[in-house]
């Protein structure tokens, strides 16, 4: 396994190839898994098989899916990649090879490093999972303005490994390697585990003469911008934070140990102040105050005070923070050469005062109008990310997810630390307009200490050969204002060394940064203009093969031995909300229980979904999933309405508590529409719907998503997913129950049964002879499965796992007599005492 990275000016170029033989009789699946950043994009992959190579195409994503459709329908494919930790996602993908034969996997990325505390930093994900007898990772940098430091460390390093990464830096260049021996990557004399597991960081930074460095090459440019020794602008900053019922707990508790350690570092010109948002909205002072010693100490007070209490009005909160430093500026409470910074930190959904996202986006947008940038924070994954994500990039700010860990605090506090120095505000690089066109973003809010600026375009006149820059700033104690020229001659003298070079990098780095700027524009983009930026980032993202979240990269294999074609997208952390990020996104067998005991099968290798109800009175306990090798049951009892309907024939019946037992773990978990009760050995512990949780222990995660849903995951198997049904509580009929959605059912044994755990099989149907029924818009048609012959009604049933009010219709063929001839024996047979 070889990870080659080449750097040139921030641009890296990275290369992962790994060869494996396979040594056995018989033909064996091999497994290329890999984690990489997820600013990177893929842009290339392949496989050679005993000198065959299969590469990867990258395709527009809704044509990708097309060709993706009609291999699902032969049941032959594979997502390749997940979002999988807070800074990566995991490509993987396997393929079957013949006894003695050779494979070579190799993944291209690229990406453009960011500077941020003064360092480029480069991040490789290490994780061979076994002893590898060929292990390198080889870095070259090259830099044409000259290295001034260059580190790397790794979490695995021991000290008997440190001595074998070996570093070089002089002038321009830098070079690492680190190439442990079989010996040195085992975890202790003669043991088969690997000690390589972990993250391998490169950091460095380049010298600079002026705060500008331009980059002429081939009809592209770029312009680095890092002044440094510039004094700090002082800042106005508003803490708006959620204290919501939810955030009690650990939550609230990291949430002040942060505020604590940000008070310390708050200097003495800086103004600043907490707004709190429950039901109510509460403030620490009434308008912004100035960071005097007193005053920090009655603020650390305060925030050792703060608790939780109510819902979440994050209108009324975030409106008070932008009205109270709109004053401040009106009043000149604050002097002129100060930048102004709104924090919000929130783990929930607007749900009191105005809780309708795009008129909240709409107050706020309009209240700061570009005045200030506007920072979201989001706790956990009960938050709506791509609201705060849209909120912040109108404002001229960020989102970032803080994950729920015990680090949280130390999430929170190194985010304000990227923000807490600003040195320059409404930076502005301006370009001879007749000369360039296709030029990335120019104008910045703020500069912070540490970061650096970087504008890239494309000449007009692909031979022009200079260009002469205009820079615009608002220091703490003047403005910012000079021109700067270069041409191409002098970046040709610095590119000497040409070897380093991976062909038309600044090409390559203006495409990469355009893509990334179009791709966020569309995020608060609507109607035409939306669909403008999304042609122009697809149009590059094909032409410079990116996998972008517009693209996708399909892999085909060879055909023997039922190797899946697979396909590889860009996973969006907005599209990770409440289930994603535990789940690949479009499970191959995907079975459901919800409403009136609706059972649907989705059959992916014929794009179609069986359904079928059972029909069973009230406090019947049904029997859905047994799995006799995992050890994992779930049951359910049935409820029916309030009062019996005389009229009725059959009764309408829902779930109204559900039982999840893992008996290997000793974890049992009981949940109806009221509570939710954990059992692990003979410990219980109780959650209530209203709570937004994320709970994980040893072979457990447990995610409440306050009044919708839960997902469980136990040990390495399946998942499940329970929706709540809220009805109104004065409902003549109805009451509250309870939805159940199986994910990565194929995580189950092979010996799985239940009502539910049969159809984790593979399923075959044919349908023959479609002919009206008495209903007209439902034909009726024979279906012949397992060696019956039924009759059939087309219809559809509501999948309420994204949408828990209104549901989403899905398309099936509806099964009569509680599934009879379709599911194993009779619906009786599934009848079982008692939950557990």
């Amino acid at each position: 396994m070889k990870i080659d990275s080449k750097v040139t000016s921030r641009f890296a170029h990275n290369v992962i190839t790994s060869r494996a033989v396979n040594r056995g009789n018989v033909h064996k699946e091999v497994f290329f898994d890999v984690e990489l950043p997820k600013t990177a994009f893929i842009t290339n992959f392949s496989m050679t098989i005993d000198g065959v190579t299969y590469p990867g195409t990258i395709k527009e994503k809704e044509v990708a899916k097309k060709q993706y459709e009609k291999a699902v329908s032969k049941g032959q494919t594979a997502g390749l990649v997940k979002a999988s930790g807070r800074k990566t996602e995991k490509f993987s993908v396997s393929v079957n090879v013949e006894a003695a034969s050779k494979v070579t996997f190799e993944l291209t990325y690229e990406e453009l490093l960011k500077r941020q505390f003064g360092k480029y930093e480069m991040f490789i994900k290490v994780k061979p999972k076994q002893l590898v007898k060929d292990f390198e990772i080889e870095v070259n940098i090259f830099e044409p303005q000259g290295i001034t430091e260059l580190e790397a460390e790794g979490t695995f390093i021991t000290n008997d490994l440190q001595n074998i990464i070996k570093k070089t830096f002089s002038e321009k260049k830098g070079h690492i390697s680190f190439k442990p021996t079989l010996d040195q990557q085992r975890s202790c004399a003669n043991c088969p585990q690997s000690v390589l597991d972990g993250d391998f960081t490169v950091r460095y930074d380049v010298k600079r003469t002026t705060p500008d460095n331009l980059q002429i090459v081939n009809g592209y440019f770029v312009h680095f911008f890092a002044p440094s020794n510039l004094p700090k602008l002082p800042k106005n900053i508003i803490f708006v934070i959620d204290i919501s019922g939810s955030m009690s707990g650990r939550e609230i508790e990291q949430t002040r140990e942060a505020l604590l350690k940000i008070l310390d570092d708050i200097k003495e010109d800086d103004f600043f102040n907490f707004i709190l948002f429950g039901s109510e909205v509460h403030t620490w002072k009434e308008t912004l105050i100035k960071a005097t010693p007193e005053n920090l100490d009655e603020a650390r007070k305060f925030v050792r005070g703060i608790d939780t209490r109510g819902m979440t009005n994050l209108h009324g909160g975030i409106m008070r923070g932008i009205d109270m430093l709109n004053a401040a500026h009106e009043g000149n409470l604050v002097s002129k050469r100060s930048a102004s910074i709104i924090i919000m930190l929130t783990d929930g959904q607007p749900n009191v005062g105005i809780s309708n996202t795009q008129d909240i986006q709409a107050h706020v947008k309009k209240a700061i109008d570009g005045k200030y940038p506007l920072y979201n924070l989001g706790f956990g994954y009960g938050v709506d990310y791509s609201f705060l994500e849209k909120m912040a990039l109108e404002n001229k700010g960020v989102a970032r997810r803080i994950y729920p860990d015990s680090d949280a605090a130390l999430q929170l506090q190194g985010f304000y630390d990227e923000v807490s120095n600003p040195m320059l505000t409404d930076v502005e690089l301006n370009y001879p307009e007749n000369e360039i066109s296709d030029l990335t973003k120019n104008r910045f809010k703020h500069f912070y200490d540490g970061s650096e600026i970087v504008v890239a375009g494309r000449f007009i006149d692909n031979n022009q050969n200079s260009l002469t820059v205009d820079v615009r700033g608002e220091g703490a104690n003047d403005a910012l204002s000079y021109t700067t020229q270069q041409d191409a001659e002098q970046t040709a003298k610095a590119f000497q060394e040409q070897e380093y070079i991976f062909g038309d990098y600044i090409e390559r780095l203006w495409a990469y940064l355009t893509v990334e700027q179009l791709l966020e524009k569309r995020i608060a983009a609507t109607g035409e203009e939306k669909e403008n930026l999304t042609a122009e980032a697809l149009d590059l993202s094909l032409k410079y093969k990116f996998v972008t979240p517009l693209t996708s990269m399909v892999v085909t294999k060879p055909e023997d031995h039922n190797n899946q074609d697979g396909i590889a997208d860009k996973p969006i952390e907005a599209e990770a909300p409440q289930l994603l990020y535990l789940h690949k996104p479009q499970p191959t067998w995907y079975t459901s229980v919800d409403g009136d005991p609706h059972f649907i099968i989705s059959v992916p290798q014929k794009e179609d979904a069986i359904c079928f109800n059972i029909n069973e009175k009230p406090g019947a306990v049904l029997n859905l999933i047994n799995d006799p090798v995992t050890g994992i049951t779930v049951n359910g009892e049935l409820i029916g309405d309030k009062r019996p309907n005389s009229d009725a024939k059959i009764q309408n019946t829902y779930f109204g508590k559900l039982g999840i037992a893992n008996k290997h773990l000793d974890l049992k978990l009981t949940v109806t529409p009221e509570k939710i009760t954990l059992q692990n050995g003979n410990e219980k512990t109780g959650f209530s719907w209203l709570d937004s949780v994320t709970l994980q222990q040893e072979g457990l995660t447990l995610i409440i998503n306050r009044k919708k849903n839960l997902v469980l995951k136990m040990g390495s198997g399946a998942s499940f997913v329970i929706v709540l049904h809220q009805v109104w509580k004065k409902h003549p009929l109805h009451q509250d129950f309870l939805g159940l959605y199986t994910l990565d059912s194929d995580k189950l044994s092979e010996q799985t049964h239940g009502l539910l755990g049969q159809f984790f099989h593979p399923i075959d149907f044919t349908i023959l002879e479609i002919h009206p029924g008495p209903d007209p818009k439902k034909p009726d048609a024979t279906m012949i499965v397992k060696n019956n012959e039924l009759t059939v009604t087309r219809g559809w049933q509501k999948d309420y796992r994204r949408d828990p009010k209104q549901g989403v219709d899905v398309p099936c063929w509806f099964v009569h007599n509680n599934g009879a001839g379709l599911i194993d024996g009779v619906h009786m047979d599934y009848i079982v005492p008692s939950l557990f």
